[in-house]
């Protein structure tokens, strides 16, 4: 495929993207794609079969970058320990930044796609092979039963997404603080719990 090919390809990519995201799938027209796009109808089947295929195209493509993303985090051996945190934090980020740069993708792969919980529960499988392996390197607590942590990371990055993020009413800085505040440090005040004896005794 020459430049031009690839230039009409994108512009059908993109626009299909916004149209599914505005419209869902079935109110979108191929018609409406191409015509967003400056093309004709007949260039469309040039490059993609149907609009199925692109629509899936579109989730597959969300879902590869998602995980690889995902996947790319991994804590290696050696992180000091002060740093565990900022790098947890940098890893949440990303992510909303991703998903709040790619808004239509993000409404297809996470509300609109007929299979979003298998894709769920993949991208939460990473995760928790992540988890499992930095738990391992002794980056967080040993007792941590570490799918159910994974499990509650996506459900809050989903969750936040859909109410704040894409929206446009926190940012992902915004977003990634909080969440990750809340799993590093969790919701008692910083001090010593009536009864239980602190760490340092």
């Amino acid at each position: 495929m020459g430049r031009k090919g690839k230039e009409s390809r994108k512009r059908l990519f993109e626009a299909a993207a916004n149209e599914f995201a505005i419209r869902g799938f079935h109110d979108t027209k191929v018609s409406t794609i191409v015509k967003r796009a400056g093309l004709t109808q007949p260039s469309f089947y040039l490059y993609f079969s149907s609009k199925d295929a692109i629509f899936e195209e579109l989730i597959a493509d969300f879902h590869t970058h998602l995980r690889e993303l995902i996947t790319s985090f991994r804590l290696e051996n050696g992180v000091k320990r002060k740093d565990v945190s900022k790098r947890v934090l940098a890893a949440v980020e990303t992510v909303f930044q991703f998903l709040a740069a790619n808004p239509d993708l993000t409404r297809i792969g996470f509300f609109l796609n007929p299979e979003a919980k298998q894709m769920k529960r993949d991208v939460t499988l990473a995760l928790k092979e992540n988890l499992e392996a930095e738990q391992r390197l002794g980056y967080f607590r040993s007792e941590l039963e570490m799918e159910t942590v994974a499990e509650c990371l996506i459900g809050m990055i989903i969750h936040l997404t859909d109410l704040y993020l894409l929206p446009g009413i926190k940012d992902p800085a915004n977003l990634s603080a909080e969440v990750v505040d809340l799993l590093i440090h969790g919701m008692l005040p910083n001090q010593s719990i009536p009864g239980q004896a602190s760490e340092t005794e």
